[in-house]
């Protein structure tokens, strides 16, 4: 099969956002593409009061949309992640939609970016309400469809829950700084796919979204074997690669790591000091 990754500038603009997320997922799809992975945020990326003030419903613009779209073209579509409305703080969602326009699975983001880089102070958790659901979905072909967001690529043990739950592919929208992306970005997916034998397919955004908010591009698809197959340039554009499913299997079965685990001997500490 083949999957694309949109890699996009999002704004405040919605309307903007929304117009380039249609024009690079069916140039996507014309090239190919059964699988569209979109970046995180994508629909409203600015400040975080900018951000926040764009909180829409499940059901809103954003599905409306994807819903749609993945009808049309025919294609499963992770729409990247947008912030859906709650009561007391909202959440960093992400949808997986198949190609008959029905949802197939929802994620909500587990870790919240609660951290300082390149001298600017990130709070996630101030607007944000961690999700408490690891996400394996599958696609029209039946290919397991692991769901994860920006973060989460620092967590091995949410992806290697992925892959022993049966993800072959997993999607990585993203916002990724600048910084995090020149010096960790690829190391971290390439990692992620060699641990779990899955491909990973990762849509970052790239650019300025608002004064000192810059993303990093690099928006690329990894193998099982950790070979990085298509890479972004630092534009708004989209990568297609092709996903060699037999040799996956082929290299889950001669070097069989998730097969070889041994769960009865790890054992997490009581306590862990940050």
């Amino acid at each position: 099969m083949f999957a694309a990754a949109v890699q996009l500038q999002s704004t405040p603009d919605r309307d903007r956002n929304l117009e380039a997320a249609d024009r690079l997922t069916r140039a996507a799809a014309k090239a190919g593409a059964e699988l569209v992975v979109l970046p995180e945020k994508w629909p409203a990326l600015g400040t975080p009061e900018q951000t926040i003030a764009a909180a829409e419903p499940l059901d809103g613009t954003v599905a409306q949309w994807a819903k749609g779209i993945a009808r049309e073209l025919g294609i499963d579509l992770v729409a990247g992640s947008f912030t859906e409305q709650g009561e007391d703080r909202h959440s960093n969602t992400s949808l997986h939609v198949s190609p008959d326009g029905e949802v197939r699975a929802t994620y909500r983001k587990i870790h919240m970016f609660d951290v300082e880089v390149g001298g600017r102070v990130y709070k996630e958790s101030a607007h944000e309400a961690p999700g408490e659901e690891i996400v394996v979905s599958e696609t029209s072909g039946g290919t397991g469809l692991g769901l994860s967001i920006c973060y989460d690529v620092r967590f091995p043990e949410l992806y290697r829950i992925l892959a022993v739950r049966g993800a072959e592919i997993i999607a990585v929208p993203a916002a990724f700084t600048f910084a995090t992306t020149r010096d960790h970005w690829e190391i971290l997916l390439r990692a992620r796919a060699i641990e779990g034998q899955a491909f990973v397919v990762a849509a970052n955004q790239v650019g300025e979204h608002a004064p000192g908010i810059r993303s990093g591009g690099r928006s690329m698809i990894v193998d099982p074997w950790g070979v990085v197959l298509a890479t972004a340039p630092d534009t708004e554009t989209f990568v297609v690669a092709e996903l060699d499913l037999e040799r996956q299997t082929e290299i889950r079965r001669t070097l069989p790591s998730l097969a070889n685990r041994r769960p009865s001997a790890y054992a997490w500490p009581d306590q862990v000091t940050a």
